[in-house]
């Protein structure tokens, strides 16, 4: 079977240049594709390529994709701002012509906020293409064990559908085997309310409790029900093979599966056929929660 669920998570590090990085990507069900990026400030001009990364490697499901990046301690430089020194040192001597002191110490000046700045160093363009190139391979490499992740999901997912939809075919021969017993069904059912009529129930004549009794079978009839239950049997297995993305079909075809048995519990006259249809709305149900999560 080649179906994949829709659920996944990877991380993949990465480092080059002096910067370290790491992606987090997590896929979780959607009804169509939705690729959400989150990326740090100055790495912007990825989004374009990450968002195609990301619909390249998945059809469906919400997607997101974070990256955190940060320059090595040890390929940051200093700089002085000395405007901001010189507005701090002309402060400093306004405090002490109020109220006289030692001046101030070099490294109490430089520890105020803003007379050093962290820098980063200059970088030619075609240096920072090469690190975006690494820093989308490191994407690749994630959307890659997502992918895995996804697929050994969908096997899991595969193997249980496909016992669900054995069930399925089981529970609806069974109510093929109890169709022939209808009319009789029907015959009794229209026995007993007659009986209950009292006086009226000698003037009823056999022929004529029979003739209403096959009117009332033919418009009760689940054999086409009952057929096309069995295309979409044959229908979800082919799907459960299938290399495509076959979540939505499957979730349509589930619905086919419930109108279908809502139209034979309504036409039942017999109570182990109604209680055969009650189950195959719960084993329908259970198909329908794992289609889900199937992309």
């Amino acid at each position: 079977m080649s179906l994949t669920s829709m659920t996944g998570f990877a991380r993949a590090d990465g480092a080059a240049d002096g910067v370290v990085w790491h992606w987090e990507v997590r896929t979780v069900n959607g009804r169509g594709l939705d690729v959400r990026v989150r990326l740090p400030a100055g790495f912007e001009a990825l989004e374009q390529d990450v968002r195609k990364a990301c619909a390249k490697a998945f059809r469906r499901g919400n997607c997101t994709a974070n990256l955190n990046a940060r320059r090595d301690a040890g390929a940051l430089g200093v700089r002085l701002n000395q405007e901001v020194l010189r507005q701090v040192v002309a402060a400093a001597e306004q405090v002490r012509a109020i109220s006289p002191g030692d001046p101030p110490r070099v490294d109490g000046l430089l520890a105020i906020k803003g007379v050093l700045e962290t820098v980063e160093p200059a970088e030619d363009q075609p240096a920072v293409k090469e690190r975006h190139g690494r820093i989308l391979a490191s994407l690749a490499a994630a959307l890659g064990e997502v992918g895995a992740a996804r697929r050994a999901e969908g096997a899991r997912l595969g193997e249980v559908l496909s016992c669900q939809i054995d069930e399925v075919a089981r529970l609806v021969e069974a109510c093929a085997g109890l169709a022939v017993n209808q009319p009789e069904a029907i015959r009794a059912r229209i026995e007993r309310q007659v009986a209950r009529l009292g006086a009226a129930a000698p003037e009823l004549e056999e022929a004529r409790l029979y003739q209403e009794a096959m009117l009332v079978a033919l418009k009760a009839d689940i054999q086409e029900e009952l057929e096309r239950l069995r295309a979409h049997i044959a229908a979800a297995r082919e799907l459960l093979a299938s290399e495509e993305a076959v979540g939505r079909r499957l979730d349509f075809l589930t619905q086919e599966f419930n109108r279908e048995v809502n139209t034979i519990c309504s036409k039942s006259y017999d109570g182990e056929l109604t209680r055969l249809g009650l189950e195959l709305k719960a084993a329908i149900d259970q198909i329908r929660e794992q289609v889900q999560n199937i992309e």
